[in-house]
């Protein structure tokens, strides 16, 4: 059976953290500043970590990524 593949898109929006999360951006950070608050601009420049939810399905999509 042949090896599973990286997901190549997968592989550029997420990064793995030490303690073995994963890292994503943030939506709605490419236009239209001027309608969101000083706050929420401030805080879509951080990164967030991938929800429980989506955690296992995006685990695997990486599979192959060290």
């Amino acid at each position: 059976m042949p090896k599973q593949k990286t997901h190549r898109g997968s592989a550029k929006r997420f990064k793995r953290t030490g303690g073995g999360g994963l890292k994503r951006g943030r939506a709605f950070t490419s236009h239209r500043f001027h309608g969101k608050t000083k706050k929420q601009r401030r805080q879509l420049r951080k990164a967030s970590m991938v929800s429980a939810g989506d955690f296992k399905r995006i685990r695997q999509q990486l599979s192959q990524m060290r």
